[in-house]
């Protein structure tokens, strides 16, 4: 998950588009939904400076979630982001393309991290010798709005997957799904789409921003203790408007008291996820929730 923007301290100086400070709350609710932890790399991590960096880790600190891809010290930076999988540590690190015109500060190169592949391919290496024995990449890149990936994602998709450290890329920042590929063995989702948003409006977004997919991918160990990638879920979803209530579309489908235009929405929604995850010829198996 990535929260996108940077959280308020104390929710006493909101903003909203270009330069964004949201409520604090989305932490502790981001932990209630099931979450474990989130990237912060995205190109809104400084939209509040340092600072908004800071506020936005307090916060997730406090409702116990990890996070990769930013950073309060150059300490923390270098201090390796890893979960407990079933007695599987899994390794997450997490770059964005850009910063909508901001700029690192000189002094703090370790506040958000950018991407550059040869800092990622070392960074996955280091992650992997501290004990990782699954690493995922997340990237924010892409175009908006945009469902086919660019060229820039498929080579760095195809540099990464191609390292023996990393093995698993997941993207976002289209605000759209974008496909789900297989590459040398691994699997790259160029854009899981919007799991919450209020983007869509006639004049500003279309549609497909309220598509979603929650991707479970599976592993599987080998005799030489190595994880190898084994096969895709996913699970599409939608946000109603103007209730912004999370729809599993195969599931809400399924319910004959589902109102008529929004069940036509729904469908064309799910349809349109499905045709898009499988261009690459991904081919995920659709499960109606996630484990």
């Amino acid at each position: 998950m990535s929260p996108g923007d940077p959280l308020s301290p104390d929710d006493t100086d909101i903003t909203t588009y270009p330069s964004f400070s949201v409520p604090w709350e989305i932490a502790p609710a981001l932990a209630d939904a099931g979450y474990d932890g989130c990237s912060t790399a995205s190109n809104h991590s400084l939209d509040r400076g340092g600072a908004g960096v800071t506020a936005t880790l307090d916060h997730l600190d406090v409702a116990g979630l990890g996070h990769a891809g930013s950073a309060r010290s150059e300490e923390e930076a270098a201090t390796p982001t890893m979960y407990d999988v079933r007695g599987v540590e899994v390794g997450h690190l997490a770059y964005t393309e850009h910063f909508n015109g901001n700029s690192v500060p000189a002094d703090q190169p370790w506040l958000v991290a950018r991407i550059d592949l040869e800092k990622i391919l070392a960074d996955s290496s280091a992650l992997r010798a501290a004990g990782a024995r699954i690493v995922v990449v997340s990237l924010h890149w892409g175009s908006e709005f945009v469902s086919e990936p660019t060229d820039s994602q498929e080579a760095i998709a195809a540099a990464l997957l191609a390292s023996p450290d990393v093995d698993l890329v997941i993207g976002h920042h289209a605000h759209v799904v974008q496909p789900v590929e297989q590459i040398n063995g691994e699997w790259v989702a160029y854009g899981l789409g919007n799991f919450l948003s209020n983007q869509y409006d006639t004049t500003c977004c279309p549609a497909e921003s309220q598509d979603g997919v929650i991707a479970i991918f599976h592993f599987r160990e080998g005799d030489d203790g190595g994880f190898t990638s084994e096969s895709v879920e996913v699970v599409p979803t939608w946000v109603e408007r103007p209730t912004y209530r999370i729809l599993v579309a195969s599931d809400a489908l399924s319910q004959p008291d589902l109102a008529p235009s929004t069940r036509d929405a729904l469908a064309r929604s799910l349809e349109r996820t499905l045709e898009v995850l499988d261009r690459r010829g991904g081919a995920p198996t659709v499960t109606e929730a996630a484990a």
